[in-house]
C-alpha cells in the first residue's frame, strides 16, 4: 500500500469542487491521461478514501425556508439522543457536536416562527437551551488543504504506511499496518464466519 501523493490530493480537491468533473478535465490539470486519473479514482474508492459522489444542492435556489444556525446546550448524557433527533429533522442539513457536548446545526426551517419549530423539536426533552442565529449567506467549500490522509489498521488502529497491506472482504476494503495484523484479522474473521 502506498501513501497518497500530491497528484492524489489534487484529484481529490478537484472532485471536491465538482464531483461530476470529467476525468479528461482532471487529467489536463494534473498532467496525466484520462485513464490514469480513472485508475487513481478507482484505487481511492477501493481504499475507502472516496466513499461516494454526491450532489450539492443550492437550497436558496429552491426557496427552502429560513436559514438558521442553532447552538444547543444540554446535559452530556443526552447528547447522542439529541443529535439523532436533530439529524432526523427534515430541515436540518449539517450537525456538529463539540468537544464540550454542545450540538450546533444548520437548518432551513420552512416555517414562519423558528422558535415554535425548535420548541416542537425539543418538546419532550428536558434541560435544553438553544440560541438561534439567522443566516444571511452560506458558502460550503470542503477543503483538503492541510489535510494528511492516513489509513488506519483494521486490527490494531495504528497508521498504515507504505509497508502496509490491503485486502477486500465481502466487497469492503480493509487496511493493515503489517502482515501479522492482517493474519490475526483474517483468522478472527474466519472464526466468526464459521460460527455464524
Amino acid at each position: 500500500m502506498r501513501d497518497l501523493d500530491e497528484t492524489d490530493m489534487e484529484i481529490l480537491r478537484l472532485l471536491g469542487e465538482d464531483a461530476r468533473r470529467p476525468f479528461s478535465d482532471i487529467a489536463e490539470q494534473v498532467d496525466l491521461s484520462g485513464p490514469a486519473v480513472s485508475d487513481r479514482v478507482e484505487r481511492l474508492q477501493e481504499a475507502g478514501v472516496i466513499n461516494r459522489f454526491t450532489v450539492d444542492v443550492d437550497h436558496s435556489q429552491l426557496q427552502a425556508g429560513i436559514p438558521v444556525f442553532v447552538q444547543v446546550s444540554s446535559i452530556i448524557d443526552a447528547v447522542d439522543d439529541l443529535r439523532d433527533r436533530i439529524s432526523d429533522a427534515e430541515a436540518v442539513e449539517h450537525v456538529f457536536v463539540t468537544a464540550d457536548g454542545d450540538i450546533w446545526f444548520y437548518a432551513r426551517a420552512q416555517v414562519r416562527n423558528v422558535h415554535q419549530w425548535l420548541d416542537g423539536l425539543f418538546a419532550d426533552v428536558d434541560d435544553v437551551d438553544y440560541t438561534v442565529t439567522l443566516i444571511d449567506d452560506v458558502e460550503w467549500q470542503p477543503s483538503l488543504d492541510g489535510t494528511e490522509f492516513a489509513l488506519t489498521c483494521a486490527e490494531c488502529g495504528n497508521t498504515v504506511d507504505t509497508e502496509g497491506e490491503s485486502m477486500t472482504i465481502d466487497g469492503r476494503p480493509y487496511h493493515f499496518c503489517c502482515p501479522s495484523c492482517q493474519s490475526r484479522f483474517e483468522d478472527r474473521y474466519d472464526r466468526l464466519e464459521k460460527g455464524a
